[in-house]
């Protein structure tokens, strides 16, 4: 009898195995489709100045392309046309903030970054709007990259620069290289850090010294010290609610001589010893980019 029964069982088991081996392919019950925003950092972009319009270095100044390791952004929002104002379109991302530091700051110790042509988060498509979009507005955090500077013994160096060019940001500690830097505070917009050769130097560029680029300036203004880049899809950005696959939306930020100092001799190379102060260390533009 007890052999029946396990002749019984195996030929069930048998059934079973026979109906899923049909030739047809699985069917993945996982079926959300996501939102991914990317960065990009773009040394060839077109460099503007913060009303949108296409920018020269100055005479008296010089300028380097910094080789950019992240970026965090705080805020990403699409907006439906030129009218739209800031925090009226789409809000797809929103950092966390702290009062921690006394006044509202970007807590930057549970900041997202990101490299050059790497993810910077991903939302499933279901929580972003239905619509028509024609321009993206991010507002940046931070900035971490390498810059030469020519040092006072004649040789040239690489250095990394930590540029925090949010709003404001509260910093408990941060790592640059290897060295923590302690800060245990709020800081605004400018507040930077150089490592080099193990050495460590902190500073606080001018109010207004970022240059945040903006073509909607007369139509859809931003608030002094924002960093809120805008930038315009070329074609639009559509979302129709039934997209099956992923759409990807890469950042291309113009990192074309964004580094930008006064010369005291006149040779295009960074010479803080020589007394060549930092007048800009913001992005200079913003191409969005879609593709599915």
């Amino acid at each position: 009898m007890k052999y029946l029964k396990l002749i019984t069982i195996i030929t069930v088991i048998l059934l079973l195995v026979a109906c899923s081996d049909n030739n047809e392919p699985i069917q993945n019950n996982d079926s959300q489709v996501n939102l991914i925003i990317k960065f990009k950092f773009d040394p060839t972009q077109e460099r503007l100045n913060n009303l949108g319009q296409p920018a020269t270095i100055p005479v008296g100044n010089a300028a380097q392309s910094p080789d950019f390791k992240k970026m965090s952004a705080n805020y990403i929002e699409f907006a439906p046309d030129a009218l739209t104002l800031l925090g009226q379109g789409e809000i797809v991302f929103n950092g966390t903030e702290t009062s921690q530091g006394g006044a509202m700051a970007i807590d930057f110790q549970n900041a997202v970054f990101a490299g050059n042509n790497e993810t910077f988060i991903t939302i499933p498509l279901s929580e972003v709007a239905v619509g028509d979009y024609e321009w993206v507005r991010v507002s940046l955090a931070y900035q971490e990259g390498n810059i030469d500077f020519l040092a006072d013994d004649g040789n040239a160096y690489t250095g990394t620069l930590a540029s925090f060019v949010g709003y404001n940001t509260f910093i408990s500690s941060f790592d640059l290289n290897g060295s923590n830097i302690a800060v245990d505070a709020n800081r605004l917009q400018g507040f930077w850090a150089f490592e080099t050769l193990g050495l460590t130097f902190q500073g606080q560029a001018p109010e207004g010294a970022t240059t945040v680029p903006n073509p909607l300036f007369n139509s859809s203004p931003i608030p002094q010290g924002s960093c809120v880049v805008t930038g315009q899809f070329e074609n639009g950005f559509t979302i129709s609610g039934s997209e099956t696959e992923d759409v990807e939306v890469t950042l291309s930020f113009s990192v074309n001589n964004s580094f930008e100092w006064t010369e005291v001799n006149a040779d295009g190379k960074y010479e803080p010893s020589a007394g060549e102060q930092v007048v800009d260390m913001g992005l200079r533009g913003l191409i969005p980019i879609v593709s599915n």
